[in-house]
């Protein structure tokens, strides 16, 4: 458990966060018939002392967290969105089917709260809008290079975006998997449950990763499908964005999943902020918000 400083310094930063009002899109689109099936583009716009725009502005995709419950949606991760939009990128905020919104009731994983996220549809939907990104991204934000796309996510967020990196070396019976790896210049993941086997050791978010799995009487079982940590090698350019005095997703998930790339011969960028929790790297008022997006811009530009 965290002490009472720390949890008052999570409480503090979590407030920061979530206290910009969000910023609507320039345009929304669905890539498919569920009203969760959209994505809100945000077209590039440069302020004074931000790097310039080019002919094409680099494309990033982002995958909001909240522990793939249904009570977090992609509104939280607006004003992130427009910050990196300010900044010259162009911005794709991919929504996608969650948990139910109703308790669990002492229900798959041990949470009463809300369960963490739907299987397959979580799955299906990220799949489906990466898949379809390339061609909506044309008519929506015309000035958008989808050849220089970034994959960036926040916390389960950050999960879907790794896992989506790795479609192409899922095994062979899954669903989701690709012929070839996925076109991306890279994926900068923020504070990611990025090894499940850790994540549900130091019960980050009230045993979500179980939940997002089924249960645990299928978690071994559709762990190989889901889990980034297992997915490795990728050969797609990684950084993980990570603080260190988080406490949702602390830093020994980020380490996992570094330790497991290096076993598996990959090299993953792993940026660890000194006295930084797990909202500031979303946040627009916090350093660490920038910090995140010159990692995306090393990738991208």
């Amino acid at each position: 458990m965290p002490d009472d400083d720390a949890a008052a310094r999570d409480a503090a930063e979590e407030a920061s966060a979530f206290s910009h009002p969000p910023v609507d899109p320039d345009a929304t689109t669905a890539y498919g018939d569920h009203p969760d099936q959209v994505i809100d583009f945000y077209a590039p716009r440069v302020t004074p002392g931000t790097t310039p725009a080019s002919s094409a502005a680099p494309l990033v995709a982002v995958l909001h967290g909240g522990a793939w419950r249904a009570p977090y949606d992609r509104r939280h991760i607006t004003p992130f969105a427009d910050f990196l939009a300010r900044r010259g990128f162009a911005v794709a905020n991919i929504e996608y089917r969650r948990g139910s919104a109703l308790p669990a009731q002492g229900g798959p994983g041990g949470s009463a709260g809300p369960v963490a996220g739907r299987w397959p549809e979580t799955f299906d939907d990220v799949a489906a809008a990466l898949d379809a990104l390339p061609d909506l991204v044309r008519d929506a934000v015309p000035e958008a290079d989808p050849r220089r796309m970034v994959l960036t996510g926040h916390s389960a967020g950050g999960h879907l975006a790794l896992w989506a990196a790795s479609r192409h070396v899922l095994p062979p019976d899954a669903p989701w998997r690709t012929a070839g790896p996925p076109p991306l210049r890279g994926v900068v993941a923020l504070a990611p449950i990025a090894d499940f086997a850790v994540a549900e050791k130091l019960d980050v978010c009230g045993g979500a990763a179980t939940q997002l799995l089924g249960g645990q009487d299928k978690f071994d079982e559709r762990r190989p499908y889901a889990d980034p940590a297992l997915l490795l090698p990728t050969g797609i350019a990684t950084t993980l964005v990570q603080g260190r005095t988080d406490i949702v997703v602390p830093q020994p998930v980020a380490d996992a999943y570094a330790d497991a790339a290096a076993k598996a011969g990959e090299v993953v960028g792993l940026t660890l902020l000194e006295d930084v929790g797990h909202f500031p790297l979303i946040d627009p008022a916090a350093d660490a918000c920038a910090v995140v997006a010159e990692e995306i811009a090393q990738l991208a530009w």
